[in-house]
């Protein structure tokens, strides 16, 4: 199974529109990556999907970059028992 990393550059990519090897962690949704923010609530759905969870809202939406969205998942990912 690929890991958190992978699996948030993959969805993130996916959404975006974008090249999974364009992505880096430090990059910021929304400036570097272009989200806007209709992308943004997709995203955070679209995570939910992949890793089988259930996110904050407003938690989730004030996560900015690539990085920071890989240790906030794995962070929920442990709460809720899912498996990464």
């Amino acid at each position: 199974m690929a890991s958190v990393e992978e699996r948030v550059i993959q969805v993130t990519a996916r959404v975006l529109e974008l090249d999974p090897a364009q992505i880096e962690l430090h990059h910021v949704f929304t400036t570097d990556l272009g989200a806007e923010s209709v992308q943004s609530v997709e995203l955070v759905a679209m995570f939910e999907e992949e890793f089988g969870i259930e996110m904050d809202e407003d938690e989730a939406l004030s996560v900015t970059n690539v990085g920071d969205a890989v240790a906030y998942i794995t962070k929920v990912c442990e709460e809720q028992g899912a498996e990464t």
